[in-house]
C-alpha cells in the first residue's frame, strides 16, 4: 500500500490503515522523538501525542512530499512543545564564552560509530541537545529554531556552541578512557 493510499484508507477511518500507518514509521519516529528528550517515557508520550496530531491533521497532507517527512515534522514540533512546557532553557551563556570544536575531539569522534554518537547527544543538558539536534541534525536555522522554541536567536546561538563544547569535552573524557 502506498503512502497515499494508506492516508486516504485512515482518513476514512480504517482501523487497520491507521494501525499499519503507526507500524510503518512508530520507529523511525521513536528514534527522533528519543533525540530530545532524557528518558524514552518522555519519547514514548511524544510519540504518542505526534501519532494524535497525525491522524487528526492527516487531511492537510498534499502528499507532494514524502509523508515521512510530514509525520517528522509533526513529531519535532510536538517534542518541543513538551520541552517548551518543561522551560528547560537554564543552561545559557553568552556566546563569547563558547569554545569551537578542537581536533583532538575530531579525531576522537571520527574513531565512533553513529549509535555512539546518538548515545553521547542523548546525554546532553536538555536545552543543549534540542538546539543541537534542530541545528545539526534536523538543518534548522538559529533565527527558525529561536522561533519554534519561543527563545532568542542568540540563545539558539549560544545553546548549539555550548553543545558543541559539552561534545568536546565528552569526546576527549572518552578518548582518554580507550587510551588507558
Amino acid at each position: 500500500m502506498t503512502d497515499q493510499e494508506l492516508a486516504t484508507a485512515c482518513m476514512q477511518g480504517k482501523r487497520e490503515a491507521q494501525k499499519l500507518l503507526f507500524e510503518r514509521y512508530a520507529g523511525k519516529m521513536l528514534s527522533v522523538c528519543k533525540r530530545y528528550f532524557d528518558s524514552v517515557e518522555q519519547a514514548e508520550d511524544a510519540l504518542q501525542e505526534g501519532f494524535v496530531k497525525v491522524f487528526e491533521k492527516l487531511h492537510q497532507w498534499n502528499g507532494s512530499g514524502p509523508l515521512g517527512g510530514w509525520i517528522r515534522t509533526i513529531m519535532i514540533n510536538t517534542s518541543l512543545t513538551h520541552i517548551r512546557s518543561e522551560k528547560k532553557w537554564s543552561d545559557t551563556v553568552e556566546i563569547n564564552d563558547a569554545i569551537e570544536v578542537d581536533s583532538d575531539a575530531l579525531n576522537a569522534l571520527e574513531k565512533m560509530q553513529a549509535d555512539d554518537l546518538l548515545l553521547l547527544i542523548e546525554k546532553m543538558p536538555a536545552g543543549y541537545r534540542t538546539v543541537f539536534n534542530l541545528f545539526a541534525i534536523e538543518g534548522y536555522g538559529h533565527k527558525e529554531i529561536a522561533e519554534l522554541m519561543g527563545i532568542s536567536e542568540n540563545t539558539s546561538k549560544t545553546q548549539f556552541l555550548k553543545s558543541k563544547e559539552w561534545l568536546k569535552k565528552s569526546l576527549l573524557e572518552l578518548e582518554r578512557k580507550f587510551e588507558r
